[in-house]
C-alpha cells in the first residue's frame, strides 16, 4: 500500500494486468453478484433524471424494477447502489445479438441523449473505491469470473492502473493520475 494525497492505493493495481475481455466473460460483473453498483449521492440523482432518456434503452424487467424500487435503492448497510432484478442483474442491463451483458445508460451516452457515461464504481472496475472520513481506499478486486481479463491483460502487458485511466482521471483527477504514474514507474524498476 502507499499513499497518495487523500488516497490509500493498492500496490496492486499497479502489479496486476487487466483489459476487460467481454467476448469470453459475457459482462458477468452486471449479472452477477449480490449488490447492485455502488453509487455516490450525486449519481443517485443523476439516475433519477436521467431515467427518462435512458428508459428507452432499458429490458422490460428493468424498468419495472426501476419504476418499482426507484432509479437507485439503499442496501441494509445503508449504501446506495443500482436496483436488482430477481436478485441479479444490474436493472440498467442490457444484452446485445451475443448475449453480452451491456449498460443502457453507457448506450444512452454512446447514442447522444445523455452526457453522463455511467457510475463511476462501474467505469472503475476491477478497481473498488471505499471512502472513509479521512481517506479513500483504492484496491484492486480480484473475482475469477474477471480471469479471462487477467489473462488478457498479461498477454498485452496492460496494468490494471493504465486500463481504467480514464475512470481514474474521472474520480481523482489528472494530477492524481500523474503521481500515480510516477509510482508505478518507480516502483515497476
Amino acid at each position: 500500500m502507499f499513499q497518495l494525497g487523500k488516497t490509500i492505493v493498492s500496490e496492486d493495481i499497479i502489479e496486476k494486468d487487466f483489459v476487460c475481455n467481454l467476448a469470453a466473460c459475457k459482462g458477468a460483473c452486471c449479472v452477477n453478484g449480490d449488490a447492485g453498483a455502488p453509487l455516490e449521492k450525486e449519481e443517485a440523482k443523476i439516475l433519477e433524471e436521467i431515467y427518462p432518456k435512458v428508459k428507452p434503452f432499458l429490458r422490460k424487467e428493468g424498468i419495472e424494477v426501476i419504476e418499482k424500487e426507484g432509479a437507485w435503492v439503499t442496501s441494509e448497510w445503508g449504501e446506495l447502489e443500482t436496483p436488482l432484478i430477481n436478485g441479479a442483474d444490474c436493472a440498467y442491463v442490457i444484452f446485445d445479438e451475443k448475449n453480452t451483458a451491456l449498460c443502457a445508460i453507457e448506450e444512452a451516452h454512446n447514442q447522444g441523449e445523455i452526457d453522463w457515461k455511467k457510475p463511476v464504481s462501474c467505469h472503475l472496475y476491477p478497481i473498488r473505491v471505499k471512502d472513509y472520513s479521512e481517506f479513500s481506499a483504492v484496491n484492486y478486486d480480484k473475482w475469477e469470473i474477471c480471469d479471462d481479463a487477467c489473462s488478457l491483460g498479461k498477454e498485452f502487458q496492460v496494468p490494471v492502473y493504465k486500463f481504467v485511466k480514464q475512470a481514474l482521471v474521472r474520480k481523482f483527477g489528472q494530477n492524481w493520475y500523474d503521481e500515480l504514474e510516477k509510482v508505478a514507474e518507480k516502483h515497476l524498476k
